[in-house]
């Protein structure tokens, strides 16, 4: 049975290294005797690396790299710590000598908002503020915000309004803040994989809220992602396998704003509307990052725009499942 890995719940690294017997199991607790095994936090969740190993100490240095890592990139790309970069770039509206991280996470977001036409744009933040304030206030009217302020909020939205080099990153536009959440766990996931690469472990499952696969399993066979829409689903909808790939999945079952569940959180930056679209919607690319983003941004597409949104450089196909219930394909086999 496949697991089910969603963006809140669960934070994981499974991984063998110098060919031992690799265990994959919805349970980390029950890792096999011989696994170095860490529990804590990570991203704001509860997190498990596994770690097999037959060197205990060298294991145990590579979890413990692995954890400063998680660390300073959420240092950097956090908005719930108000001492990261991206919290002082929404402060003050720009920010001197940015981590190299920042701006190559940057670079990758301008790509994306470019092929997907804008639909990836990581300067919604000041709508996701604004739905995150009405709804939050006492009596909050159930159609939403006011279309002035709607209005408002979309004048400070647009990817074009952001400037960045290696010296410097500014907003050029009054009131514009920006969120990572829809790439940056992605990112974070292709750093902990190039970590154990350069370790030496060819056989790994990685989970920083996006799974990417280093290799296969360790008897060779492809690693099994389950795909569900609900983040406490027991039961895949869909099961992917996978070996060297990357998989994301967006659903705006994942949170609302509203208690009828009628305002979802993928927005769309050109409108301010939040349509539900897909009960889940899935892409799966060679890194997390490119997966991650994509399936932000295909959520508020309609399916015949989606394949234009499949760059072949990135080996990208997509699987989702309609508000009606169908399933449909783009870019996979069957």
């Amino acid at each position: 049975m496949a697991s089910l890995f969603t963006r809140r719940r669960a934070i994981a690294i499974i991984a063998a290294a110098a060919g031992l017997p690799l265990v994959r199991s919805a349970e980390p607790a029950r890792a096999a005797a011989d696994a170095v095994v860490w529990r804590g936090q990570a991203l704001g969740a509860q997190a498990t690396l596994i770690l097999h190993d037959d060197n205990r100490s060298r294991a145990a240095t590579l979890i413990a790299q692995v954890v400063a890592e998680v660390d300073r990139l959420e240092a950097i790309f956090s908005l719930y710590r108000s001492d990261s970069a991206l919290c002082e770039l929404n402060r003050v509206g720009g920010l001197a000598a940015p981590p190299t991280e920042m701006i190559a996470l940057l670079e990758r977001c301008r790509t994306y908002w470019e092929t997907t036409k804008g639909l990836f744009d990581p300067t919604i933040q000041p709508l996701w503020a604004l739905y995150a304030h009405h709804f939050s206030a006492s009596g909050a009217d159930a159609a939403g915000p006011p279309a002035a302020q709607l209005k408002t909020a979309l004048t400070r939205i647009g990817f074009d309004g952001v400037r960045f080099n290696r010296d410097r990153i500014a907003f050029i536009r009054p009131g514009m803040a920006m969120s990572l959440n829809g790439v940056a766990q992605g990112f974070i996931t292709d750093r902990v994989v190039n970590l154990l690469r350069n370790a030496g472990v060819t056989s790994s499952l990685v989970n920083m809220g996006e799974d990417r696969a280093v290799g296969a399993k360790a008897d060779g066979s492809p690693w099994s992602i389950g795909l569900a829409s609900q983040e406490d689903s027991l039961k895949a909808d869909a099961v992917l396998e996978i070996v060297d790939q990357a998989v994301a999945t967006s659903s705006a079952a994942g949170l609302h704003f509203d208690g009828s569940g009628r305002f979802g959180h993928i927005l769309d930056p050109r409108t301010g509307t939040a349509p539900q679209l897909y009960r889940r919607l899935s892409v799966v690319a060679k890194e997390a990052a490119t997966a991650d983003a994509l399936s932000t941004a295909m959520s508020l597409a309609a399916p015949q725009q989606i394949p234009d949104m499949l760059a072949p450089s990135d080996e990208a196909s997509v699987d989702l499942v309609t508000m009606s219930g169908e399933h449909l394909r783009f870019g996979m086999d069957g």
